[in-house]
């Protein structure tokens, strides 16, 4: 079992590039999990039709003691797997936190035995790289991390932070950085810009995502462009992106 945690600034394009990733293995026939760690809840609705699952946390609040995995998982496109960790009350409690209770949880149930994923995708918000969002590194979860990035200022400042945390953790013998992901948003001279940054935390850019209508086209049907538009350009871009990111996991 393959696991990897990607991370990014929230609105960087980061749970798009995942559910594509999620869709292009499970195009191959792999058996796919994709896990969303942002409270926002939105991981997966583009390998549900568009379609916002319950979750983790959510479920454990209504259910108590009697949630079960059918509570939790639901399958997507091409049988991923899709499970939303959630968010805490509006105002109450930790989103980190939050993190920590729903991987609890699927650990209790023995999720990863029950559904025998081939790879696990934690798709996780970068800007805080607090205890419960980089649980995902520190918990042993992941074995690899993938940071999306864009040339923005914003996006590299987060991508910067968190390969810093990646390093902290990774002399404990936690997850190690894969690579950067290229999610271009056509600033000048960006290619570059994300070069340099990869580069200066010892890594490199695994692929980059040009800006192209058919991934907004396509979030429009509540898919993802694997599905929508499996012929297009862009599905080649993720299916080669998938090509690489399972090349450096092995």
């Amino acid at each position: 079992m393959k696991k990897i945690a990607i991370y990014g600034k929230g609105g960087i394009g980061k749970s798009t590039t995942t559910a594509n990733l999620s869709a292009a293995f499970a195009s191959r026939g792999l058996k796919v999990m994709q896990i969303g760690c942002d409270p926002k809840a939105d991981s997966t609705k583009n390998l549900m039709d568009g379609k916002k699952i319950p979750t983790v946390l959510d479920q454990i609040r209504q259910k108590e003691d009697r949630v079960s995995l059918e509570d939790l998982a639901f399958p997507g496109y091409g049988g991923v797997v899709c499970v939303e960790s959630g968010g805490p009350t509006p105002g109450i409690g930790c989103a980190g936190r939050g993190i920590i209770t729903a991987f609890e949880k699927l650990e209790e149930l023995n999720a990863y035995e029950v559904f025998k994923p081939d790879i696990v995708l934690y798709d996780v918000l970068g800007d805080v790289v607090c205890g419960g969002f980089a649980m995902p590194i520190r918990g042993g979860y992941a074995d690899h991390v993938l940071i999306v990035t864009s040339g923005e200022m914003m996006a590299l400042f987060a991508a910067d932070n968190i390969a810093h945390a990646i390093k902290n953790f990774g002399k404990r013998g936690y997850a190690r950085l894969a690579g950067y992901i290229q999610n271009s948003r056509n600033v000048e001279n960006e290619h570059e810009l994300v070069r340099k940054a990869a580069m200066e935390n010892d890594t490199e850019i695994l692929h980059v995502v040009p800006r192209d209508r058919t991934v907004q086209m396509a979030e429009n049907q509540g898919k993802t462009v694997i599905e929508a538009y499996p012929e297009s350009p862009m599905a080649a871009c993720y299916q080669a992106l998938a090509d690489k990111v399972w090349e450096v996991i092995q």
